[in-house]
């Protein structure tokens, strides 16, 4: 970002930048695998790679207000550490990588929950809501073409390449 808008900012300026746009803002500047601790403000560089998935979005016309999301979320400390989760094959993250924000979400917008099921059913190995919604991404091990099965909403395919 910095190089192609040839901004004059260390990475530590830039992303007290970003920062003042959202906690989590800096995240997205990055263009490697992180895990974000504290409130998505505080990174450390973990091993894994996605390289050749394809990468689905899907963003449905309706919004999800964060003050919602968050006054209706219940954290719950996962079975094992996310570093661990995320070190197994992608194929074994389903049920253990799991978004806490999704069970309210879902229960309050259940088309959101509806465009992560459809994500399975089309052969998606993982599947998640995006923060506190209302986006939800997938991974695929193969060349997928959804563009035309999500009326109404935003679809964007790309592949890893980190």
């Amino acid at each position: 970002v910095r190089d192609y808008f040839r901004l004059p900012l260390s990475d530590d300026e830039l992303d007290k930048e970003a920062a003042s746009l959202g906690a989590d803002c800096p995240f997205f500047l990055h263009n490697k695998p992180l895990l974000a601790k504290g409130i998505g403000d505080e990174f450390e560089p973990i091993e894994l790679s996605l390289k050749s998935y394809r990468i689905v979005l899907v963003k449905p016309s309706v919004s999800v207000p964060t003050s919602v999301a968050y006054s209706l979320v219940t954290p719950v400390l996962p079975e094992e550490p996310v570093r661990d989760t995320v070190s197994r094959p992608v194929e074994e993250w389903r049920g253990r990588l799991i978004n806490d924000f999704e069970e309210s979400v879902f229960a309050r917008f259940p088309e959101i929950g509806e465009i992560k099921d459809r994500l399975y059913e089309q052969g998606a190995v993982y599947a998640s809501m995006s923060g506190s919604g209302s986006s939800v991404f997938a991974l695929f091990d193969k060349e997928v073409d959804l563009a035309d099965c999500y009326p109404g909403c935003f679809v964007w395919t790309g592949i890893c390449e980190v």
